[in-house]
């Protein structure tokens, strides 16, 4: 195959030529390192008919267009996603193989091109990044809209005691409450919705739009699926009577950071947070009794994010892991001044491979002070 030559021009503003790669998983015969080379015979192709590959640099670099050049020979692609790899967000997302991808000038140390779904497994000779514009701009990209990240909140929650709080009256609700703004529920306790089952198709008790708050809540039992989290948010001093099917699931797809702050929840057999979108959450102040997870990353949903979590500050009781991250994907768990009773053997950050849709996630194994796990042996106290 002819490589062809790059343009002087080109060569000097694709930021990519300085640049590291990795990526999901690689073709025999392809390397991650191709697509950065400025040369367009050799190329990268998944192990499968999705994967990744990312462009990276070692300090933040403004980049606001990327450019995908595919070799011949390889699979059709059908749908694909353009990431920051520092937060998880989406940057832009199409249908068909891409030319041109612009989006808002973005600063970040890793940039990565996802093939969701495709025929066969694709070969991408070049992925070329600009700081404005490309070489040749042929399309636009289907982008999602950008959510506003939530401020992040002031006030310590103080440390976690193990005491539940008072209620302070009831309010009997028969369908799921939106939050918009700020929602103060005064410390009443509300219920009830759906039949306290682990089933996932039951409807939340709270849906936070982006940017809201939900605080001084205490959730009766049964509470449905808990609290939605649609964007960013903040959930603060809420306490779960019963987890249920999962306390709070984060769903906002356009990266930031979700807080929760104080606040605890008992009773449950599997999760607590589920993170089902991109981003970040962040729990501190918080105080959990029987269940099986505090955070898990979600394994096997329809789509695929890298995910972040930081846990300070929590007290832990009776409990199998702190936080589980699939770590394929680039996710990684922050923990810290974390106290646990009851759970010896607790797995403070499990890994898991995660998967498709359909499928079960695999479970690695524990991790300690690596890329994915950053916690310590002394991050964690045993009472």
């Amino acid at each position: 195959m002819l490589a062809l030559p790059m343009s002087p021009a080109s060569a000097a503003d694709n930021l990519s030529l300085n640049a590291g790669a990795d990526g999901s998983s690689k073709a025999s015969g392809s390397s991650y390192g191709n697509v950065k080379d400025g040369n367009t015979g050799t190329y990268w192709a998944p192990g499968s008919t999705t994967g990744y590959v990312s462009v990276k640099w070692g300090s933040a670099t403004a980049v606001s267009s990327a450019v995908i050049k595919p070799a011949s020979g390889g699979g059709s692609i059908s749908a694909w996603r353009l990431l920051n790899a520092d937060n998880g967000a989406v940057l832009a997302s199409g249908s068909g193989s891409p030319s041109t991808i612009s989006f808002s000038s973005t600063s970040l140390k890793k940039l990565t091109f996802d093939i969701t779904s495709a025929s066969g497994a694709p070969r991408i000779a070049e992925f070329e990044t600009y700081s404005s514009g490309g070489s040749t701009p042929t399309t636009s990209p289907t982008t999602p809209p950008t959510t506003s990240p939530t401020p992040g909140p002031t006030g310590n929650p103080g440390a976690p005691t193990g005491s539940w709080p008072a209620s302070a009256g009831s309010e009997r609700i028969s369908g799921t409450v939106t939050v918009s703004g700020t929602f103060d529920g005064g410390m009443k306790t509300y219920c009830c919705i759906g039949d306290g089952s682990q089933s996932e198709s039951q409807d939340p008790m709270f849906k936070i739009a982006n940017g809201g708050t939900l605080q001084n809540v205490i959730l009766g039992s049964p509470a449905g699926d808990g609290v939605h989290c649609e964007g960013t948010c903040t959930i603060r001093n809420v306490w779960w009577n019963d987890i249920g099917e999962d306390a709070a699931t984060f769903k906002g797809t356009g990266g930031g950071t979700s807080y929760v702050i104080g606040g605890g929840a008992r009773s449950g057999s599997d999760k607590t947070f589920q993170h089902n979108g991109n981003g970040t959450v962040s729990i501190s102040g918080f105080y959990l009794s029987g269940s099986g997870k505090l955070y898990r990353g979600c394994g096997n949903c329809t789509n695929s994010y890298q995910r972040h979590v930081k846990i300070d500050n929590v007290l832990l009781n009776d409990i199998d892991m702190i936080a589980g991250i699939n770590s394929n994907w680039g996710d990684t768990a922050t923990i810290t001044r974390v106290t646990v009773s009851n759970s010896s053997s607790v797995v403070a950050c499990g890994k898991y491979k995660g998967v498709a849709k359909g499928s079960e996630p695999t479970y690695l194994g524990a991790g300690w002070n690596d890329a994915n796990c950053k916690v310590s042996q002394s991050d964690i106290t045993y009472r």
